[in-house]
């Protein structure tokens, strides 16, 4: 340094200066590339998604349970029409309940992270909208199923099965259509809100 000249001086500082704001830049960049911001509405439909599977777990053991009579694998095969209200309201629970609404997730991640549009203003109620009244809908219109398949094809089993009384069977799925026709309007009014949401956002400036 004391043999380079005052001005030789002042240029070698500018560009330690230089370099030296220029790898502060970078190290920032990464720092915010490496911690990306989250998603509140992407986090909560996973929680939703783990609740939901606990609940699928549940009702995979209670199936394969040998201790419940009839047992819900005997009356999903042997349980006539209602069996399969059983079987559909269980296959339903699993594909919808817990991978579609683990899938929304990856959506709000999508929406809010990798584009950068977050949800904000009337659509903020929307997603609300959307976490509630779908897993709500799913939950019950799936519970109305699985509840009417397994004690409607209860009735419906061979007299050596416990079968008793085929009209027994059909006034109870009969008192169970309105109901679980008005989960699913639920259901279904939740998917749209998150439709709306998602439009709404994504064009959002």
């Amino acid at each position: 340094m004391t043999g380079l000249s005052r001005a030789g001086r002042k240029r070698l500082t500018a560009a330690v200066t230089l370099e030296t704001s220029k790898e502060a830049g970078q190290v920032e960049k990464a720092a915010q590339t490496s911690l990306l911001p989250r998603s509140k509405r992407s986090a909560r439909f996973w929680w939703a998604s783990i609740i939901q599977g606990s609940g699928a777990t549940a009702l995979t053991a209670l199936i394969v349970l040998p201790n419940i009579q009839p047992s819900l694998a005997q009356v999903m095969t042997n349980g006539g029409s209602a069996g399969e209200w059983l079987a559909l309201g269980y296959v339903l629970y699993v594909t919808i309940g817990v991978l579609a609404v683990g899938l929304t997730a990856l959506f709000y991640h999508h929406l809010e992270v990798a584009m950068n549009k977050p949800v904000r203003g009337f659509a903020n109620y929307l997603a609300g909208l959307h976490l509630i009244l779908m897993n709500v809908g799913v939950a019950a219109v799936c519970g109305i199923l699985i509840y009417g398949g397994y004690f409607g094809g209860a009735e419906m089993l061979p007299t050596s099965g416990g079968g008793l009384e085929l009209a027994k069977a059909v006034r109870l799925l009969d008192g169970l259509v309105a109901p679980a026709s008005y989960a699913l309007v639920v259901a279904a009014i939740g998917v749209l809100c998150g439709g709306l949401c998602f439009l709404a956002t994504y064009l959002q400036k």
